[in-house]
């Protein structure tokens, strides 16, 4: 498979991601990690050659176990943040990130739900819109209590 869609400019990066919105009970299926104090949507980096659609599934497939398909795009997401991964620490990212509403089949039950990505174990949580602990995005507390029928658009700077 191609390289990720990660490349470096100036001393920063620029990032393109996918991020699954699958929800079920009114709960999202997150990440946690070992590492980090925070959750953040299932999903990762597009990698070359890759729409983002078939990114999205193909990274619901790797963190899940089940094949799901796309029920429509719901977010667009313009991000500048500086980097907590061991090998981007503390460099400057912008990542344009898509949010795709998966479609969850009845019987939905996670096949995986520990996986290992390089930087250690990764875990995934259901959570409420109103769960206390961080989570990336955090629109998703917000619109995802009444989603809307259109694309939502984004910005955040926290440089």
């Amino acid at each position: 498979m191609s390289s990720d869609m990660t490349v470096s400019c100036d001393n920063g990066l620029i990032n393109i991601r996918v991020g699954a919105i699958i929800m079920k009970d009114g709960k999202i299926l997150m990440v946690d990690s070992e590492r980090n104090d925070y959750l953040y949507s299932v999903g990762g980096r597009v990698k070359f050659g890759e729409t983002t659609e078939e990114a999205i599934i193909r990274e619901v497939w790797e963190e899940t176990g089940v094949r799901m398909e796309i029920d429509r795009l719901g977010f667009v997401h313009e991000n500048y943040f500086v980097g907590d991964s061991p090998v981007h620490s503390g460099k400057l990212i912008y990542e344009i990130s898509f949010y795709f509403y998966m479609k969850v089949p009845e019987d939905f039950s996670l096949k995986n739900n520990i996986f290992t990505e390089g930087y250690g174990k990764e875990y995934l949580k259901w959570i409420s819109p109103d769960d206390e602990r961080t989570i990336y995005p955090d629109f998703f507390r917000t619109e995802l209590i009444h989603p809307k029928n259109t694309v939502q658009y984004f910005i955040t700077d926290e440089r």
